[in-house]
């Protein structure tokens, strides 16, 4: 019988296994990167909300970033500077100093003074406000090299905009509190209640639009007992509307007759609607003329330039007008009558913002390896990314995904 004699390898196999490569842990190299963010006072008397609650704030301390804060700047929010020291952060008692910081949040865009403090390579976080906006702030901002964000066009994992949706629901839900308040014979209104009670007929409001103010609208506005006819030109948004509300909820395309007709006999108009490329004024002023005396129009798309010929911009401190004894009320930052509310919305979105940022390594590494942040980027490095801004003001732009796939 023939024996197996092992090979020289077999035998060296068999008594030395530890010369085997064996699996092992591996450390993995952590990116996370310690934030500076600085949260100025906001200097327009319109906007009372602040990007952080002192409770976030202490989320991102405790993860070992660096805040500070402007003295003052939560205090239309109701919320005292103790409460943000006390949270972690640092009170600095100048715009300048907060603009110090690596990345700034504030609401309201910077004001071209506050941008006179920035930096290149900052990173601003804030508004955009498209329908003020001008070639000459655009190129301001350019010339700081910076990355600028806006928050109304940032985007989430959903493909859906968070903080526009946050808003939109308080404007949706605040419209018809404003609405009562004016329909009231204390502000000199036609004194009716928003709703109905038995054996009285119910006030009749219509809602043009049927995005997430109209539907937030409507929900409160039947709530309340009213009779509601919505209008829009789009289809799926009315059947979406319908199927959230329910199949008795009146619904319209914009058929002028029938439009026309139901604002003559509305106590509320709320104009709800998407002002495509700033044209606003799409209710013509006769049948503004037209409607009972004493009935209330909301426009909250006024910093579109609005859904009614007649509508002016107004604000939080004088909200109305009159023009042939219709109530006006063209606010244009509805939230920021609910500013602690606000704040707590808004402070939802941005704290896991900036922990995700902190996890991979900073604003360029997230932007690379989160497609969904790049919606929101309308400079980077100092070069104009938004196709839309660059057509309004007949500017050259730079694609941003090009810049970022370069990363240098």
């Amino acid at each position: 019988m023939n024996e197996h004699i092992p090979s020289g390898f077999e035998s060296l196999a068999a008594t030395s296994r530890a010369l085997f490569p064996k699996e092992s842990m591996l450390a993995v190299e952590t990116r996370k990167k310690r934030l500076f963010i600085g949260i100025p006072k906001e200097s327009s008397l319109q906007e009372n909300r602040i990007g952080l609650t002192p409770e976030a704030v202490r989320v991102l301390t405790d993860n070992g970033h660096e805040l500070w804060v402007e003295a003052g700047a939560g205090s239309p929010s109701k919320y005292a500077d103790h409460e943000f020291s006390e949270a972690g952060a640092r009170i600095v008692y100048s715009t300048k100093e907060v603009y110090e910081a690596d990345i700034i949040l504030k609401i309201a865009p910077p004001t071209f003074e506050e941008i006179d403090y920035m930096r290149a390579g900052q990173t601003l976080i804030s508004a955009l406000q498209f329908g003020s906006l001008t070639s000459e702030y655009i190129g301001c901002l350019c010339r700081k090299k910076i990355n600028a964000v806006s928050f109304e066009l940032l985007k989430d994992e959903s493909d859906t905009k968070p903080v526009v949706r946050a808003m939109s629901e308080i404007a949706g839900s605040t419209v018809m509190l404003i609405a009562a308040e004016y329909l009231s014979s204390a502000n000199e209104g036609k004194g009716v209640i928003l709703g109905g009670i038995t054996g009285v007929p119910p006030s009749r409001v219509v809602v043009l639009g049927a995005g997430t103010v109209a539907e937030y609208a409507t929900r409160a506005a039947i709530g309340l007992g009213a009779e509601v006819k919505v209008f829009d030109d789009h289809i799926y948004k009315l059947r979406r509307l319908k199927q959230n509300i329910g199949p008795h909820l009146f619904t319209s395309t914009l058929d002028g007759a029938v439009l026309n007709q139901e604002l003559k006999l509305a106590d509320v108009v709320i104009g709800a609607l998407s002002v495509q490329d700033g044209r606003g004024g799409m209710i013509p002023e006769g049948i503004v003329a037209q409607m009972n005396p004493g009935s209330v129009i909301i426009d909250v798309a006024i910093d579109q330039g609005g859904c009614f010929e007649t509508s002016e911009l107004t604000t939080l401190s004088r909200p109305i007008f009159r023009k042939y004894d219709i109530i006006h009320y063209c606010v244009p930052n509805i939230p920021s009558r609910v500013p602690r509310t606000a704040t707590n919305a808004l402070s939802n979105i941005f704290t896991p913002i900036f922990m995700d940022i902190s996890k991979h390594g900073g604003i360029n590494e997230v932007l690379f390896t989160h497609e969904h942040y790049r919606s929101g980027v309308y400079i980077y490095k100092g070069s104009l990314t938004n196709a839309a801004i660059a057509k309004k003001f007949n500017l050259r732009y730079k694609e941003l995904s090009l810049m970022i796939a370069v990363r240098n």
